[in-house]
């Protein structure tokens, strides 16, 4: 009986420590922190408590280096993933709702398959001759290319809250742009730029808030994507405000430097904004 109740408990043991070697597989421990998070919710704003509002789209280009933690990386890679292969996992698996880029007003869902078409990444049917010499149709599976993805459009509303008396800003939207070279031809005939779709910022927060970041500086102390959107841990240069004349971008009636002059422009009328209802 002895030998039997001994048996039983070195065989739990054993499968414990093999499972807990299979889950610490590329950690000591468990990593359950972000995994288990939820975003914290936007407090309520009162139509009457907000002084002073404006819609601003920004592009997020992810070759610069502080956005690079949304690029990579380029595949899945044990918890990770990049910022688009998680909006795609999401879309497929997660039920997020893609919106097409027609207009940025959420309201036409796209389907999965449409996103692929727009990677260019649809199924293809050729005809080859099998080892009887028969004529038969073969199907080769598309390849999606999600590292195309270079920039991002982002559309946000800064709001002044007499409540609290604070500046804030709220993301709306976000909208993967595909930069890509078509078959045939070179980088020298020109980068073509596709807008895929747009996710609603509110919608896809539970989806960010559990999946991780790199930090350069401690993998022990990783932060979720929705922090990093949160928190401003981004780089970005603002392209269009709203305005009478359609809400058109500053890229049609400016150029080149005057451009960027004018997105400081923008950027700096926001910040005087607050600073001129304080009294010191």
């Amino acid at each position: 009986m002895k030998k039997s109740l001994l048996l039983i408990i070195g065989l739990a043991l054993f499968c414990t420590a093999n499972v807990s070697a299979q889950t610490n597989a590329t950690s000591v421990y468990t990593k359950n922190h972000i995994k288990n998070r939820k975003p914290i919710p936007f407090s309520n704003i009162r139509e009457s408590d907000v002084m002073w509002s404006k819609l601003v789209w920004r592009i997020v280009d992810l070759r610069e280096k502080m956005n690079l933690p949304m690029y990579y990386p380029t595949e899945p890679q044990d918890d990770r993933y990049s910022l688009i292969d998680l909006l795609m996992y999401g879309i497929e698996n997660e039920g997020l709702t893609a919106y097409g880029t027609n207009d940025d007003e959420f309201k036409v869902p796209m389907t999965v398959d449409e996103i692929y078409a727009k990677f260019d990444a649809q199924n293809d049917t050729i005809t080859q001759r099998d080892i009887t010499g028969k004529l038969v149709k073969k199907i080769i599976p598309g390849e999606m290319h999600t590292d195309d993805v270079k920039r991002y459009i982002m559309k946000e509303q800064w709001f002044f809250d007499k409540q609290t008396s604070t500046m804030q800003v709220r993301i709306i939207g976000i909208c993967p742009i595909r930069e890509y070279v078509k078959d045939g031809d070179s980088a020298m005939d020109g980068v073509q730029k596709k807008k895929l779709f747009w996710v609603y910022f509110p919608e896809v927060r539970p989806l960010l808030a559990t999946h991780e970041v790199l930090n350069p500086f401690n993998d022990a102390a990783r932060y979720s994507f929705d922090d990093l959107f949160m928190k401003r841990r981004f780089a970005s240069f603002i392209t269009q405000v709203s305005n009478v004349h359609n809400n058109r971008s500053i890229s049609e009636y400016t150029v080149g430097i005057n451009s960027i002059l004018e997105a400081e422009k923008i950027k700096n009328d926001i910040f005087t904004y607050e600073h001129d209802l304080w009294e010191f």
